[in-house]
């Protein structure tokens, strides 16, 4: 289904990108290339007003979400996660939301309603999660995983888990894009029938998916973290 451009597209690609190259910049790239600015600028303005005797809604908001994460990362991952991996699973959130939330509003588009965009934020979370468990084990002990428990059964073990493993980018990219874009064509239909009236609902409706899919993205690659870095003692 086509998707319309964001209110950016033909400004950056004709008066800053001038076709360089011969290419014109996807609009997804330009709105992901959006929600890095946004925060770049929301977040550091938001921690040179941090306050300790008098903290803002928005401090106790950011420091809510902050804490709910180092729980997830200790309960999920396991004792001293959240000092080691607050700031990838922090970076997930904070990208995936801004971009779910840009559906929102008339003039932009999520990037996370573009395929290109979640399976590359599947990839970097399978990339991570398995550099992150060779750099536990050790290459060859986490290789021995894949093998199974027993030597006898390793042919037909090896495929499966390559397969389920691959299968995780897959599985990330295709929930989070599948919520986004259906969402976000659905809110437009409604602007379309009744523009004062059923946007409002579905806004609502949208405010909640994009907790929820970030919720979900994060707590998948948490879960797979754990999994990669969980060290069996024999």
């Amino acid at each position: 289904m086509e998707h319309e451009s964001s209110i950016l597209y033909e400004p950056f690609n004709r008066y800053i990108w001038r076709g360089a190259f011969g290419y014109t910049v996807p609009d997804h790239v330009i709105m992901a290339l959006l929600v890095l600015v946004v925060s770049c600028v929301l977040f550091p303005l938001a921690t040179r007003r941090v306050s300790k005797d008098n903290p803002s809604g928005f401090q106790h908001f950011l420091e809510l979400i902050v804490g709910g994460l180092k729980a997830l990362l200790e309960d999920i991952v396991g004792h001293g996660a959240s000092k080691r991996f607050l700031y990838i699973i922090g970076g997930f959130a904070s990208f995936i939301f801004i971009s779910n939330i840009f559906g929102l509003f008339f003039f932009l588009q999520p990037p996370t309603s573009n395929p290109n965009t979640t399976f590359a934020l599947g990839a970097c979370a399978f990339l991570y999660y398995n550099y992150q468990g060779v750099k536990t084990q050790g290459l060859w002990h986490y290789l021995k995983h894949f093998a199974g428990p027993m030597p006898l059964l390793a042919p037909l073990m090896i495929p499966i888990e390559i397969i389920g493993h691959l299968a995780r980018i897959l599985s990330l990219g295709m929930r989070l894009f599948g919520n986004i874009f259906g969402e976000h064509t659905a809110t437009g239909i409604f602007m379309g029938i009744l523009p004062f009236v059923l946007p409002w609902p579905m806004m609502g409706l949208g405010i909640f998916g994009a907790f929820l899919q970030t919720f979900v993205f994060v707590m998948l690659t948490m879960v797979y973290i754990g999994g990669a870095t969980t060290v069996e003692e024999h």
